[in-house]
């Protein structure tokens, strides 16, 4: 090729913003003539390597605005200190199919058993495929939502957390709420219905729900069973045989009814 063609090929890729490509036109072109590349092979070369590119940037960008508490992968995660946690259900999830049935994922256990990290590992699986995702805690979100709500920006701040294709919610259990907080927390799960995922830790099972002092974003029993039909309707799908004092719960909750509002008495 001649020097002025290559010239001319690494201004047209800085005007199409694809730098890499200009910077490793060479190097690019080395491979391609090590491998005997065809015309079709090249440009399927050159548009891989630009897509890849960008895709790293995305992934990194996405990962710097999402709110993760660190960027561990599933890859990292202990299996052997959870020997009672079933490491082919996380792998499966991993898969990511529930993001595309808009289910969510529940991790339920005691404190210190590898919930966050084991939500954080998929969070971050979903956003390397490219799905929008946000961590936070509950404490936080509500904070966030009263605030918004104080500023008259209620609506437009929940319409952030709606838009997202995958919640990772965080500490559900850990603190309690007020009842105006927990009708926050309500609209949020109950607009997210077939729209995207969330995936929730806690430290209390489906079942002590109703009876904490600690959830009280479902303060009376009817609500506690209407937002549980909400998020388990279908079926539950349990990662490990039984629940013991160091290993997590994982259950798979497809949404399949929207929830109903609590009533007062």
């Amino acid at each position: 090729m001649s020097e002025l063609v290559a010239t001319r090929i690494r201004e047209h890729a800085e005007r199409l913003r694809l730098a890499h490509l200009a910077e490793n036109l060479d190097a690019l072109l080395t491979r391609a003539e090590q491998a005997t590349m065809g015309y079709l092979e090249l440009v399927d070369l050159l548009l891989e390597e630009a897509v890849g590119v960008r895709e790293g940037r995305r992934f990194r960008n996405a990962l710097k605005l999402s709110g993760l508490p660190h960027h561990k992968g599933l890859d990292t995660f202990d299996f052997a200190f959870q020997p009672d946690l079933d490491a082919g259900k996380v792998r499966d999830l991993a898969a990511l199919g529930f993001i595309q049935q808009k289910a969510n994922v529940c991790f339920l256990g005691p404190p210190g058993v590898g919930k966050t990290m084991l939500a954080v590992g998929l969070a971050i699986a979903a956003c390397q495929a490219g799905y929008s995702i946000y961590f936070t805690t509950l404490d936080d979100l509500v904070r966030n939502l009263k605030e918004a709500e104080a500023s008259g920006r209620f609506a437009k701040k929940l319409q952030t957390y709606l838009k997202l294709a995958v919640l990772v919610l965080d500490e559900v259990g850990y603190l309690p709420l007020a009842r105006p907080d927990a009708n926050m927390v309500f609209q949020l799960v109950a607009r997210r219905y077939e729209r995207g995922s969330i995936l929730l830790t806690s430290n209390k099972a489906f079942s002590e729900w109703a009876a904490s002092s600690a959830t009280t974003c479902w303060p009376r029993p009817s609500w506690t069973g209407c937002c549980t039909t909400a998020t388990s309707s279908r079926s539950t799908v349990p990662a490990t045989g039984s629940r013991t004092a160091s290993s997590p719960q994982t259950e798979v909750v497809p949404s399949s009814d929207p929830a109903c509002p609590p009533t007062d008495t």
